[in-house]
């Protein structure tokens, strides 16, 4: 006679038959090729706190030892590159009115020269953020801040990809933010242990309209970080980048905690998936929702269409062209696959035949569900 499972065994392994589902579908042959678009995003399930911390750059205080750090940071392309030789770690929180964040940065040499706002941070070494609340990889927001706690905060509508229109006007209003350095800053005569950051994000900062949009038991939010690291020699007691022989900057590392498949962050659909909770962060087991496993299909139109106009100047008419089976499986469940298209734009839609629920992606790569028609 079978006996039934503890609770916590149950859930780890539906986890793993979900790892497997998604694992199984970059088997198939139409994902060939595009196989470092699809490893499954990092997850951080973030806990609710009673306390706030309190935003200085300290991050030894007690709100934040209920927190687990995330996994150390990765390169941006994942396996296609060694890991990075410096460690980078992100914690969250959040109560009725901000997600709070905190990162701790390993660096020998901690230097920052910008100090104005929206100066382009990033041409110091910096920590990103990367927040898209409704999952539809359009309408998000980016946020860098380097080790004298100067911030670039930046509103898009959708991504660059896209011709989308970065607003870099917009402020992430009642935004808290501070940083404390172990060590010395901009003193390249010494080794410093690394510099640690915190900030209090405001849901209403972050919310479209005029509602603001807070979190609740289960909401999942797409969010990403990155860590720009520059090589740099000490010229004059001051730190320089090193460049090659035409005199232009190295490229600089780009290191996140999950990983892109390309060097380019402004892929949200690659960003991690951070859900909500407000029972204890350290009991939850996040499982990749049903709904995303679905989309990995619309995205892999949306790259073969992609590939297809750059090389002929026209997207793909049937899924034929773009080497999709119209009928996938996925958990066991039959879904359809269409697409509706012409030499300049595209749809294309999954639908569950079980649920008859449709998602959808266009040529802009906005991804939503397909609300059902007004009688």
């Amino acid at each position: 006679m079978y006996k039934s499972l503890p609770a916590g065994y149950a859930k780890l392994i539906f986890a793993a038959l979900l790892l497997f589902s998604a694992t199984a579908a970059l088997a198939q042959p139409q994902f060939k090729d595009l196989e470092n678009f699809f490893s499954l995003p990092k997850s951080y399930v973030v806990g609710y706190t009673k306390t706030a911390p309190v935003i200085d750059g300290d991050i030894t205080d007690a709100a934040w030892q209920q927190a687990k750090w995330t996994d150390d940071f990765v390169d941006i392309e994942g396996n296609l590159k060694p890991n990075p030789p410096l460690k980078t770690n992100i914690k969250m929180l959040w109560d009725d009115t901000c997600l709070y964040i905190a990162a701790q940065v390993s660096d020998p040499n901690v230097w920052a020269y910008l100090k104005k706002h929206d100066d382009i941070v990033f041409q110091d070494n910096d920590v990103e953020v990367f927040i898209n609340p409704n999952n539809t990889t359009h309408q998000y927001y980016e946020i860098e801040c380097n080790a004298v706690n100067t911030i670039f905060d930046l509103f898009l509508n959708k991504p660059y990809r896209n011709l989308g229109l970065p607003m870099s006007a917009w402020n992430v209003n009642g935004m808290r933010s501070a940083v404390k350095v172990q060590g010395t800053l901009n003193d390249p005569l010494d080794i410093d242990k690394g510099w640690t950051m915190e900030m209090a994000i405001p849901f209403k900062a972050i919310s479209l309209g005029n509602r603001t949009q807070v979190p609740r038991e289960g909401t999942l939010w797409r969010i990403n970080f990155s860590r720009v690291e520059w090589d740099t020699k000490t010229v004059n007691g001051k730190y320089e980048k090193l460049k090659d022989a035409n005199g232009r900057n190295l490229p600089e590392h780009n290191w996140v905690w999950s990983p892109q498949g390309v060097v380019n962050m402004h892929y949200p659909e690659r960003w991690g998936y951070l859900q909500f909770t407000k029972n204890a962060a350290s009991d939850a087991k996040f499982a990749t929702p049903y709904a995303e496993l679905q989309k990995q299909y619309l995205w892999l139109a949306y790259y073969r269409q992609k590939a297809l106009i750059n090389r002929h100047n026209a997207y793909g008419l049937t899924l034929k062209e773009l080497d999709i089976d119209a009928k996938v499986t996925i958990n066991g469940n039959s879904n359809l696959l269409k697409m509706e298209a012409s030499p300049h734009q595209f749809m294309a839609f999954i639908t569950d035949s079980k649920n008859n629920i449709t998602y959808t992606i266009d040529q802009d790569g906005f991804v939503t569900i397909l609300a059902p028609p007004t009688l």
